[in-house]
């Protein structure tokens, strides 16, 4: 730390670009050389520190790099493979055992009657209940300090044999530190000592207690998860669990009345009892405000793990479900909307294209994309979805005989018949579905029942008679360069900005996602619009192949981590990422406006 302290007494400038520069001497006589490096070591603990961005000088990214042996004690060390195979999970619960460390410094530092960069504060990234491949906690190999301080930012390079530089595996944990205007005194307590000692203090009180807690739960969830793939259910609630949330959080509701599963869909998996919901068509009905629509985003959310203590720790989903509504004014390129829509006035409902979609055709179009991005789930809300898309009882059937649109319900078994995707409905007004469904659930003073046999006996003189062709899903389409990039018409500088208002604007477009509900963080937006640039930049030919080119970028995160897809050009971007699904990133896709597809 000593480089890092000469560096702030002596800086050439106020805007602290000697400690990002990291500017070293070493001395050979006439023939000096120089490094620059701006990773600070504390004994084995590394802190690199870089420019947010050229708008923020005052406010660095820090990277706390901690080698892992220095936390795992030898009784422990049999967790290594664990680290490994779990290593998400490991990096999300160290980083949120280190936040109360950090939130200790900020108590203690901050001044209310001063402003953050008046008195200085550190930012952390606190992760919700979701536990998600991040930037701002990651494993990564780290190779050594391959030198040694001498003087000031001297320096001298010793023999290897003289030197442990070895590379180790590190838990990096990345936060924010705005230092304090014109005052490098507490801008050197901050970086130089409270930072190191609370670091010094996590690892000296870390508790593998908790690890090994979190561990555990993660073997669970993957046990449960590899068994819905090879079974014939698509989702798990674990009985016991805490579906509710407190009003406009994701914490779960203390007074809430835990999950039972009904006895008829009640199974146990790896010793756990609950309930299994099976693939094919599903409904959840009751009376307004049973906590059926509860129930539904209970099961959205379980296509990420979560924490122990959530509450829906045990509710498991099929990873590629989609949560389908409909999407008034979004905009449509070259879908194949025919299976839903037979025709439309001058207009080809195989080739699909509008830039403010009605919301019947905006949620055939969210159905048909979700296909095609593989999703085997869908999760359909009667109150979020266009009334004339979802039904057509038989008498309007009889008095509207030239009617373009054929209802969800008409298709909802060939959706699984054909194409294997399931749909799991929360229905409160219409009994539509009920003829159509494989099961029938009810919510009743919050709790669970399966009522499939009396709803089919209400429905044997209101079977769907309807007859409609089998219709092909196809769905092919290539993606063209053109209109494709991050840089607006006639500039030669990338233009990426994320709106507070649920917006990605990049190059000429403005992208509304506010209505992609399976983004849960907006760090997840960061990130999203991260990619979409990445995808951008990296285009080679006129046409696109957008599935490979995402599997690609996908397989470089998983090697070299969620940061890669970060750069401090763009100065109205987050700086912590969370890894959305591939799903997210397609969908993201098929909004904007500036692109062409051709089938």
């Amino acid at each position: 730390m000593k480089r890092l302290k000469y560096y702030l007494l002596n800086q050439s400038s106020p805007n602290y670009n000697d400690i990002y520069e990291g500017k070293m001497i070493m001395p050979a006589g006439v023939n000096t050389e120089y490094h620059n490096d701006s990773t600070y070591w504390d004994d084995e603990i590394a802190y690199s520190i870089t420019r947010t961005n050229k708008t923020v000088p005052d406010k660095p990214t820090v990277e706390i790099k901690i080698p892992i042996d220095l936390i795992l004690k030898s009784d422990n060390i049999i967790l290594s493979d664990d680290l490994y195979i779990f290593k998400d999970v490991v990096a999300d619960c160290m980083l949120r055992m280190f936040i109360p460390y950090i939130e200790q410094l900020n108590e203690l530092n901050d001044n209310r009657s001063r402003t953050y960069k008046e008195n200085g504060h550190y930012f952390i990234y606190e992760p919700n209940g979701k536990i998600l491949k991040r930037n701002s906690s990651y494993f990564n190999i780290v190779n050594r300090r391959y030198y040694i301080n001498k003087s000031k930012n001297t320096i001298s390079i010793p023999e290897k044999s003289l030197i442990d530089n070895q590379p180790k595996r590190c838990i990096c944990i990345m936060l924010q530190i705005q230092l304090p205007h014109n005052n490098i005194k507490k801008t050197l307590q901050m970086l130089t000592k409270d930072l190191p000692n609370a670091v010094d203090s996590y690892i000296m009180q870390f508790d593998m207690d908790k690890l090994n807690i979190a561990i555990s739960l993660a073997k669970k969830q993957v046990e449960i998860r590899q068994w819905l793939t090879k079974s014939e259910y698509c989702t798990f609630i674990a009985n016991g669990s805490i579906l509710p949330r407190y009003k406009g959080t994701d914490s779960p509701l203390d007074t809430a009345i835990p999950f039972i599963s009904p006895k008829k869909a009640e199974i146990e998996i790896s010793g756990i009892k609950g309930m299994g919901i099976k693939r094919g068509v599903t409904i959840i009905t009751g009376g307004g405000y049973s906590g059926k629509s509860t129930v539904l985003d209970a099961i959205s959310s379980g296509i990420y793990n979560h924490i122990n203590g959530d509450g829906r720790e045990l509710v498991i989903t099929d990873e590629t479900a989609v949560k389908i509504s409909a999407e008034d004014g979004r905009s449509v390129k070259n879908v194949n909307i025919s299976p839903f829509i037979k025709w439309l006035p001058n207009g080809d409902t195989s080739n699909f294209s509008t830039e403010h979609a009605s919301g019947s055709t905006s949620q055939a179009a969210n159905i048909m994309e979700a296909v095609n991005s593989n999703s085997k789930l869908l999760l359909i809300d009667e109150d979020k979805s266009a009334t004339n898309f979802m039904i057509r009882d038989s008498i309007m059937k009889k008095l509207i005989e030239k009617e373009p649109i054929i209802p969800f319900t008409d298709r909802v078994n060939e959706l699984y018949n054909q194409k294997d995707v399931s749909t799991i409905l929360v229905i409160g007004g219409s009994s539509e579905y009920l003829s159509v469904a494989d099961r029938v659930y009810m919510m009743e003073n919050y709790m669970l029942l399966d009522v499939t046999d009396k709803a089919k006996a209400l429905c044997i003189n209101l079977q769907n008679k309807s007859k409609i062709e089998k219709t092909s899903w196809e769905h092919k389409r290539i993606l063209l360069s053109k209109g494709f990039t991050s840089y607006p018409e006639n500039s030669g500088t990338e233009r990426l900005e994320i709106s507070e208002l649920g917006f990605i604007k990049i190059g000429d477009e403005t992208i509304n996602i506010k209505m992609l509900h399976d983004i849960i963080t907006k760090e997840q937006i960061n990130a999203l619009a991260f990619i979409i640039r990445k995808l951008e930049i990296s285009k080679l030919n006129d046409y696109i192949n957008i599935d490979k080119n995402i599997e690609d970028l996908y397989k470089k995160i998983e090697k070299e981590g969620v940061d890669v897809l970060y750069s401090n050009f763009f100065t109205k971007c987050g700086r912590f990422l969370d890894l959305p699904r591939k799903q997210e990133v397609l969908a993201v896709i098929n909004r904007m406006r500036k692109i062409s597809f051709i089938k």
